[in-house]
């Protein structure tokens, strides 16, 4: 049940830095943020968070093995050409590795450029492109081999040269094509105001569902992050529940430790749930690498608690948040890495005393490792910058995700008993947790998304295991919206609206789909173009929206993925209207799942 074809999953190859915790500016000697660059005065003055991040984030550099020519003018005034190879790349430079020859003609050239391929995959989404860029040497080394590693700098940045060379005609393309798709959809939506009396249930539901869609995208473009103020940093603890993770726990702690935020006011709790694995000594070993560079005093704000035995996620968050010393506690699943500057973000939402938990957004950290992993790229992006963004627009985030979410420590040990202890229909609640909790605090509080807030997450590589997880999220959807749903006629009028739509929608969609492409053809003898048309308009808006906002190549994954969730993923639903009580996991052996395989062997 639980064996699956192993897959390597493809990350982005980040160049490790020297210094273990580079981004934390604490007094442990590490760095602090403006000083460090020996600003003084009205231009240290003038260097805020926005412009440490923007220079934090484009000198990251990404370990590659890309071919690159170089032409360059000679002393003598000539054009020559070499090729090298590029071993690291950031947003503002390279790293080459080329012939002494080479390198020593470089050193008295003129003026330099470069031309290579940044291949997917290898730089965040949107850098995949080819590139012609003018460059010149910082620095030279001795290499192994007898080669030179030598360092340039880009004349511009590489975010810079995509804008030029494809920003504007993307943005311009995509945008048009977005307003297209948007004014060809209620064009056909009036058409089913004019034959409703024909089929009132149908084509209400086409009508519902096209409102739904559009005003998603509407509210999702309305939506702003709350800016940064430098000086609102509440205390913050992080806690990492972790479950049989010893393959990408060490990644994790370091992410959250490693945080450009005041130390004295950051702590990271793992709290380790019965694990059968060796993710404690990992655990261990990754705090005691921290302690061995940073000092002992770091363990005060760096440790971690065992479980017994397992108890579940929910019971591994409330024993970290008892345990927790700050205002703030920050959730963070244990394959989920954090940005440096993800807390900062984070926490700017709790300026209004309303606001009782904030969502961050989560990425796919293994994009590029099939075609599977791309389409939940873009679902993943589409499913928090535009439908949480827009739930976000009203202070109403109806599910405050698990990779990164963020809420006042009051709140949580105020509701722990009722969540510990939740059943539905008898049976007591083992998943859903992001959004049974959500609903807890939103019932009384606000809840919000920070789009500037930033983790990744590692998603299933292999069908078998994405189905098993979208199987357990349709039950806990369908559970905890039956729950919203009798308070959040409470809220916004709009954001009620769209809630109440965004449940009927998916909800009735099988039927819906089954009596267009097979009762309408069959009994009629009426070939569905125009619901199938509505579809392709749907994938397409999707598409589009990827393309505009990321400019990545992976857009064309949308549309794939909406028509594998009409093919596929739509008919779990019934089958969750129909098992929804159901406590086990089934993408790992929790104590539910080993009960209800034991009750499969015992032919109960």
């Amino acid at each position: 049940m639980f064996k699956n074809k192993k897959i390597k999953d493809v990350l982005l190859a980040i160049k490790p830095d020297r210094r273990l915790l580079s981004k934390v500016p604490d007094a442990e000697g590490l760095r602090v943020n403006k000083e460090r660059r020996g600003l003084e005065g009205e231009s240290a003055a003038q260097y805020d968070i926005k412009t440490l991040m923007d220079q934090e984030h484009s000198g990251t550099r990404y370990l590659v093995e890309y071919d690159v020519d170089i032409e360059y003018i000679s002393e003598n005034q000539k054009k020559e050409y070499c090729k090298a190879v590029g071993k690291d790349i950031s947003s503002t430079g390279m790293l080459l590795e080329l012939a002494e020859d080479d390198a020593e003609a470089l050193k008295h050239a003129k003026s330099i450029e470069l031309s290579f391929e940044i291949i997917a995959g290898t730089m965040p989404e949107g850098y995949e492109m080819s590139v012609r860029i003018g460059a010149e040497i910082v620095r030279q080394q001795a290499g192994d081999n007898g080669k030179i590693l030598c360092g340039v700098c880009f004349k511009e940045t590489l975010a810079q040269y995509a804008g030029k060379k494809k920003g504007r005609y993307i943005s311009a393309v995509s945008f048009a094509l977005l307003l297209l798709i948007a004014v060809f959809i209620i064009l056909m939506r009036s058409e089913s105001v004019i034959y409703f009396k024909f089929n009132k249930g149908l084509y209400l539901y086409s009508i519902i569902a096209a409102a739904f869609l559009l005003t998603r995208y509407l509210f999702g473009a309305l939506y702003k992050t709350v800016p940064i103020r430098e000086d609102f940093t509440p205390g913050v603890s992080i806690i990492v529940p972790c479950f049989n993770e010893e393959q990408w726990i060490n990644r994790t702690i370091l992410s959250c430790i490693n945080q450009s935020y005041p130390a004295e006011k950051l702590e990271v709790i793992i709290v380790d749930d019965g694990s059968t694995d060796n993710s404690v000594a990992k655990i261990q070993e990754t705090i005691d690498s921290v302690a061995a560079i940073v000092g002992e005093k770091v363990r005060e704000r760096l440790f971690y608690l065992v479980q017994e035995q397992n108890a579940g996620k929910r019971e591994a968050l409330i024993r970290g948040a008892m345990a927790a010393k700050h205002e703030l506690v920050v959730f963070v699943d244990s394959d989920s890495f954090v940005d440096p500057f993800a807390i900062y973000n984070l926490v700017q939402p709790f300026q209004d005393a309303r606001m009782g938990g904030v969502s961050g957004r989560t990425d796919v950290a293994n994009t590029y490792t099939n075609v599977l992993t791309k389409m939940q790229a873009v679902r993943y992006y589409i499913a928090f910058r535009i439908m949480k963004a827009a739930e976000g627009y009203f202070d109403a985030v109806t599910c405050l995700s698990g990779p990164l979410s963020c809420y006042r420590k009051e709140l949580v040990l105020q509701h722990k008993d009722a969540w510990l202890n939740q059943k539905f229909l008898g049976q007591k609640a083992t998943f859903g947790d992001d959004r049974s909790l959500t609903n807890f605090i939103l019932r009384e509080h606000r809840t919000g998304y920070q789009d500037t807030a930033v983790c990744s997450t590692i998603v299933p590589n292999t069908y078998s295991m994405f189905l098993k997880q979208q199987m357990r999220w349709k039950r806990s959807w369908l559970r905890e919206s039956l729950i919203a749903a009798k308070f959040m006629w409470k809220k916004e009028p709009l954001m009620a609206l769209s809630f109440y739509m965004g449940l009927l929608v998916p909800v009735a969609a099988p039927i819906v789909v089954l009596y267009n492409l097979i009762y309408v053809p069959a009994v009629y003898r009426v070939f569905p173009t125009t619901f199938l048309v509505g579809l392709l308009m749907m994938a397409l808006m999707m598409s589009m929206a990827q393309l505009f906002l990321r400019k990545s190549s992976t857009w064309i994954f949308g549309m794939w993925f909406c028509l594998y969730y009409e093919a596929v993923l739509l008919w779990q639903m019934p089958v969750a209207w129909f098992t929804f009580w159901k406590s086990e996991w089934g993408t790992r052996m929790t104590p539910a799942d080993s009960a209800a395989l034991e009750k499969k062997k015992s032919g109960k």
